[in-house]
């Protein structure tokens, strides 16, 4: 539990496994926000399980399933911080597990030859096709879906290549997760018109935000156009879309404990109307 928020078994419980981006980092000085690339599990008052992307973080979640179950994986897109955990994620060499794997939609190719790139030689020993698991591979829907109790909306957002960012709601609470997004982008600061700003409908009304906040204001006129957003974009988002708490995501894998605290000040001296912001430890677990 973080941040003084109280236990409630009656809510969404979202755990932080890895909360790095583009490359795993780990390291004396990265030991207070982690050094695992994206991953986060969220279960539902019901017992319901998703797994928000599949980072190096996805390989120690794996290990604390101990009994059959269904397990859904929930990929935002294919780069690989995002898909480099799976052939480590203990339930696929189990065959009394159900996993469903659900991911962007191509027009070229389906899900299992994309994920298959990876997964088989030369990159990955052990073929996507010879996983002991019972896999299904989907692509996420243009409407909401159901996850057991979770109701799981995909929208596409604004990131190089197909990417989606999720919102995820049992009726009560709702989780928005966008872990690579430049809602920014073509705009001489954060748009102002939520009809026109990327993640708007995603992230309205949270009660938890996940979002990128990998660059600082320097860094991010050198990278316009990568994909990823400042730590003020993230801050702006959240208070367009009226989030109630804004957790820090993907940080930078060349910034250390002391600029990520550094940036989680600067973000809580720039957020109004209330705006909780929250740093994305890996370890955390947040109710909502």
């Amino acid at each position: 539990m973080t941040d003084g928020q109280a236990a409630d078994d009656r809510s969404m419980r979202v755990s932080l496994w890895g909360t790095r981006g583009s490359i795993a980092s780990a390291g004396p000085d990265t030991v207070a926000y982690g050094g695992n690339t994206s991953c986060v599990e969220v279960e539902g008052r019901d017992g319901t399980i998703v797994i928000l992307d599949a980072g190096t973080g996805i390989r120690r979640v794996g290990d604390t399933y101990k009994e059959p179950r269904r397990i859904d994986i929930l990929l935002t897109h294919l780069h690989m911080d995002h898909i480099q955990g799976l052939g480590f994620f203990a339930p696929f060499f189990e065959k009394d597990f159900e996993v469903h794997v659900w991911g962007p939609p191509s027009t070229t190719e389906g899900l299992r030859a994309r994920l298959s790139r990876y997964l088989s030689p030369p990159l990955f020993p052990v073929r996507l096709r010879d996983v002991a698991a019972r896999l299904e591979l989907h692509d996420v829907p243009r409407e909401p879906f159901e996850v057991g109790g979770l109701e799981i909306d995909g929208d596409v957002v604004i990131h190089p290549g197909q990417t989606v960012g999720y919102r995820i709601s049992d009726g009560a609470a709702t989780v928005a997760y966008l872990p690579d997004h430049e809602p920014a982008l073509g705009a001489n600061g954060m748009p102002t018109d939520p009809a026109w700003t990327s993640g708007h409908d995603l992230a309205a009304g949270a009660d938890l935000l996940i979002h990128d906040a990998q660059y600082t204001a320097d860094e991010y006129e050198e990278r316009v156009g990568w994909g990823h957003s400042r730590i003020s974009d993230a801050v702006g988002l959240a208070q367009m879309a009226g989030a109630k708490r804004l957790v820090t995501f993907h940080h930078d894998p060349a910034h250390d404990d002391h600029e990520l605290d550094r940036m989680v000040e600067d973000a809580r001296a720039m957020a109004t109307d209330g705006l909780e912001i929250l740093p994305g430890r890996e370890g955390a677990v947040f109710r909502a």
